[in-house]
């Protein structure tokens, strides 16, 4: 299970959202330096997000995720705003590993697919889902300020077979809580895809991505490919030594 130490920008800092609230965010500096710190401590990926793009739609620091991705050595992938095909392509173009498409991909699914087919496997799918009364998964859009009306099952059926590098899936209200991830819902999008999955939200130990590399979905067999992993890095709760080591208890 791969390792994606996350960077959120918002004006230009690193920072942590507590469930995608702007108004319960904390400043944790420099984003390049951040950035490069996971690196040195062993970091094989990064995930960068513009969370102004996200919310607004319109790119705000596609400069600082490209400066960042170049001074880096190791693949980044980002998310935040990328709502049209050229922005896809601007960032491939200046060397990004893989986009993540969410609004996008939930409003218009066919759209999405056609870029995974154009750039197969540099474009991810980011399902960013909140848990209704009734158990379903709904994914919300727009920085997570609007619900979509479409569960994470319709959307995963709507792209079909596309060629995504892999779907992001965020438990919204576990996200920057430190209060656990969410196995069961992880556990339905495994089910409900052949993509690689990656888990993202609520990891505050190392004994949570230990259970996460340890998960499997019971019908199919399949684990997780990756974990995204943010607040309990900067708040200094859980090493990138130690989260590196308890990933590679997936092996």
């Amino acid at each position: 299970m791969e390792l994606f130490p996350a960077v959120d920008l918002h004006e230009r800092r690193a920072v942590r959202l507590v469930q995608g609230d702007f108004d319960r965010r904390t400043d944790y500096g420099d984003p390049l330096a951040l950035a490069e710190d996971f690196v040195r401590r062993g970091a094989r990926w990064l995930h960068v997000v513009d969370l102004d793009a996200a919310k607004s739609g319109t790119p705000h620091q596609r400069d600082l995720v490209v400066a960042i991705t170049r001074a880096v050595p190791v693949p980044v992938q980002t998310g935040g705003g990328v709502r049209r095909a050229a922005d896809v392509d601007e960032l491939l173009d200046a060397g990004l590993a893989r986009v993540v498409l969410g609004t996008a991909a939930t409003e218009d699914p066919a759209a999405a697919a056609e870029l995974a087919a154009r750039h197969p496997d540099r474009v991810a799918l980011g399902l960013d889902y909140r848990r209704r009364p009734d158990g379903e998964l709904e994914v919300a859009g727009r920085g997570w300020t609007a619900p979509s009306g479409r569960s994470v099952a319709d959307v995963l059926a709507a792209v079909g077979d596309a060629p995504f590098g892999a779907v992001v899936a965020t438990a919204i209200d576990r996200d920057g809580t430190l209060s656990g991830p969410d196995t069961d819902g992880l556990t339905g999008v495994l089910e409900a895809t052949g993509v690689p999955v990656v888990a993202s939200g609520g990891v505050g130990s190392r004994a949570d991505l230990v259970a996460l590399a340890a998960l499997v979905a019971p019908r199919s067999g399949r684990r997780l490919a990756g974990a995204v992993v943010g607040r309990a890095f900067v708040d200094g709760r859980l090493s990138v030594e130690e989260a590196l080591e308890a990933c590679a208890s997936s092996v």
